[in-house]
């Protein structure tokens, strides 16, 4: 009677497993690149407690309230309509200062919709008040 050999399988060496590991680790940290939030193209003034007096004529007041809905100077206004009425305010007094107040819940994408038609118009003087 012959001996029959019986085949155990075959067993994978885990020696090196954690070098390899490791190295893997290391690789894709290197090779990675991290996005990074651009955030608001503003370029803002120095910090102080200068206070300038303005006319009541050269500021426009834009509202903004937690649904999204925007106010100019007390009209309603479409997002959409932005730019263009203070495109055309723009034109009549280049003095004007653009005061965007928003509620304290209004959604960042509302905001931002606004900012970008600000730009559209190409105003220049954008006052962010505090929503405190």
């Amino acid at each position: 009677m012959a001996k029959t050999r019986r085949f155990k399988g075959g067993e994978i060496p885990t020696s090196s497993m954690a070098d390899i590991a490791f190295l893997l680790l290391i690789f894709f940290l290197v090779t990675t690149t991290i996005d990074t939030d651009k955030g608001l193209g503003i370029v803002l003034p120095p910090a102080g407690d200068v206070e300038i007096e303005i006319k009541k004529k050269n500021i426009l007041n834009c509202l903004i309230n937690s649904q999204g809905k925007v106010l100019l100077d007390e009209e309603p206004t479409p997002v959409d309509q932005i730019h263009k009425i203070v495109g055309r305010k723009l034109r009549e007094n280049d003095k004007l200062i653009v005061s965007v107040k928003s509620h304290p819940k209004t959604d960042y994408t509302d905001y931002i919709s606004v900012i970008d038609q600000l730009k559209q118009a190409n105003a220049k003087r954008i006052s962010i008040a505090n929503t405190n």
